[in-house]
């Protein structure tokens, strides 16, 4: 419910009229410098693990899936698009790329900690890039990280870097057949109730044809393909390249072995790449 109260506040700055009240109204890019939100500590929720478990594909075990505590992040990551510090709106903000570094495997029986701060904007060749760094710590200790980047579509900059370069994209082996309420159920497990994921009234108000995937359910999909051969300390990248549209079908393509794995989404019809991403061992 956090989630979804928090995703109903940064839609507010997209209305027009309403994004012009008090409190809604966004402060200028100019003289945005950084935003950090905590949350509670909290402990850890064994059947919210197991339902999250199940929607992306990972085994039951006692410790959390490498992507889960994407989840403790999440409602940060909406405060601070929703405050009024921070210049743009949540709705048309596009999901580029996401880096998380698993420091050890986490048990199900620890309590957590969660942190979020986004850096200053950086250049981009089709507008503005915003870094949202997340810290997860079980009591003084640093035990997972992520950095989420975020594309503002808008005037860019030609000589800006693009991004993480990840060439390559092995070829996908195994098919994948997504029914078209996976981005519902994988909304009310993670709070991201992004109506661009929802049902195809509501994608197509917001520019889709039909719902997508959330980016994150296809990096967990991928990395519980492979969870057992995953190193305790690891960090995976992802690109996110194309939208996966609900329902549909995705084929998963993997290359390397135990010290670094590359793999992929890509469509078995034209080949075109949905996700490309790489884990190494720490």
């Amino acid at each position: 419910m956090a989630g979804a109260l928090a995703l109903a506040r940064a839609a507010l700055p997209a209305v027009p009229g309403v994004n012009q009240l008090p409190g809604v109204r966004k402060a200028p890019a100019s003289e945005f410098t950084g935003i950090a939100r905590t949350g509670p500590v909290t402990e850890i929720d064994p059947r919210h693990v197991a339902a999250y478990a199940r929607v992306c594909g990972f085994p039951r075990r006692d410790t959390v899936p490498v992507t889960y505590p994407h989840l403790l992040t999440f409602d940060l990551q909406m405060q601070i698009m929703s405050s009024a510090a921070f210049p743009w709106p949540a709705i048309g903000t596009v999901h580029l790329e996401n880096t998380v570094t698993s420091h050890r495997p986490i048990a199900l029986t620890e309590t957590l900690g969660a942190t979020t701060s986004v850096r200053e904007p950086r250049p981009h060749p089709k507008g503005t890039l915003l870094d949202f760094v997340s810290t997860i710590s079980s009591g003084d200790e640093i035990v997972w990280e992520s950095t989420s980047t975020y594309l503002r579509r808008g005037r860019g900059t030609e000589d800006a870097p693009r991004g993480l370069d990840l060439p390559l994209v092995p070829e996908g082996r195994t098919t994948w057949d997504l029914p078209g309420d996976l981005g519902r159920r994988y909304g009310s497990v993670s709070g991201d109730l992004n109506p661009i994921h929802l049902y195809p009234l509501t994608a197509r108000a917001l520019g889709f044809k039909r719902q997508i995937a959330h980016g994150m359910w296809t990096k967990a999909r991928c990395l519980a393909a492979i969870e057992n051969r995953l190193p305790d300390g690891v960090r995976v990248e992802v690109s996110f390249r194309k939208p996966v549209f609900l329902p549909g079908r995705v084929a998963f393509g993997l290359e390397g072995d135990r010290s670094a794995w590359s793999f992929s989404l890509t469509s078995p019809e034209d080949r075109s790449t949905h996700l490309v991403g790489r884990a190494t061992a720490l």
